[in-house]
């Protein structure tokens, strides 16, 4: 029976694995292209699994940013999952020892949150090993495949890698803001908080690490406040 969960949580993992391994590809890219040793891309994502968090991390590791700055960002870009680990919580079965709920603490994404929820029955620890285990392997062995192959690559080529990653995440944004007012809202907003904190006087002598807190905190802020959720969409997002 053990058995039986372990492999279904691997094959309702594994479509996870496979959209894990191309972003972090980019993310091995990245880190590698600014700087950043292989093996610490690779220990970062074999340690996390927090996409933005990581590129917001790792850009602040290689600026030199205070270690306070890094608490902060990452703190409030993956705050929702502390909220998700609480829900997944009501539906794991009760002999789960404490170990293996902290262990599937640290294996929560919004896709392992949206896969395990939808679960019938109770949660056992040997599933969420099996779902939680090919997303690891997937966001791990794609940083690695993309530091690599980066280190390897011509000068030339990276550099040019390095501008198309920039197209990459304007492609992942422009379809959503194009359909919702209240992303393209959130996205121009966040977009001239930068502008200003990179520009004007006042803003600019604050480092990075404190940009990217005030800006995600006041954009969320006003875009909560301004595009409440109403009752049908609640209905639909807990679905």
């Amino acid at each position: 029976m053990k058995r039986n969960d372990f492999f279904r949580g691997l094959k309702d993992g594994f479509p996870i694995c496979l959209g894990y391994f191309s972003v972090s590809v980019a993310f091995g890219m990245t880190a590698v292209l600014s700087g950043m040793p292989l093996w610490a891309a690779v220990l970062i994502s074999l340690t996390n699994l927090t996409s933005a968090g990581q590129f917001a991390g790792a850009n602040l590791l290689i600026a030199g940013g205070a270690m306070v700055e890094l608490a902060m960002t990452t703190l409030i870009i993956n705050i929702r999952y502390f909220l998700m680990s609480l829900s997944v919580s009501q539906k794991v079965e009760e002999k789960m020892s404490m170990k293996q709920r902290l262990a599937v603490a640290f294996g929560i994404t919004d896709e392992i949150f949206a896969v395990s929820m939808q679960h019938p029955g109770e949660l056992s620890a040997v599933y969420m090993a099996g779902l939680i285990l090919t997303p690891v392997l997937g966001w791990t062995g794609g940083t690695l495949a993309g530091a690599a192959a980066t280190a390897v690559m011509p000068e030339a080529l990276s550099s040019a890698l390095g501008i198309a990653l920039y197209g990459m995440f304007i492609a992942i944004i422009i379809p959503p803001a194009r359909e919702g007012k209240n992303v393209l809202f959130t996205v121009l907003l966040a977009v001239g908080g930068s502008l200003a904190f990179t520009y004007l006087p006042g803003l600019k002598k604050i480092s990075g690490g404190w940009s990217i807190i005030i800006i995600t905190v006041v954009v969320s802020a006003a875009a909560a406040w301004l595009f409440p959720m109403s009752e049908e969409e609640e209905e639909k997002a807990e679905k």
